[in-house]
């Protein structure tokens, strides 16, 4: 295993486990967030469907 895969990993799980953007991007020394989110977008985006998920579960059951 490379160096660099193990970036892209903890990138990930980062991601994947709810720390924001900003944060990881700042622990990966990039730039801007900019940076982190055009390379990691397929992590953040589950991340954000689960958030809507989860919203959106709350929102009808609270209906219902």
């Amino acid at each position: 295993m490379r160096l660099y895969d193990l970036r892209h990993i903890n990138a990930s799980l980062m991601l994947k486990y709810g720390v924001s953007a900003k944060v990881a991007s700042s622990r990966l020394g990039h730039s801007n967030i900019a940076i982190t989110l055009d390379l990691y977008l397929h992590v953040y985006s589950e991340v954000e469907s689960e958030a809507a998920s989860k919203i959106d579960t709350g929102i009808f059951q609270k209906v219902n």
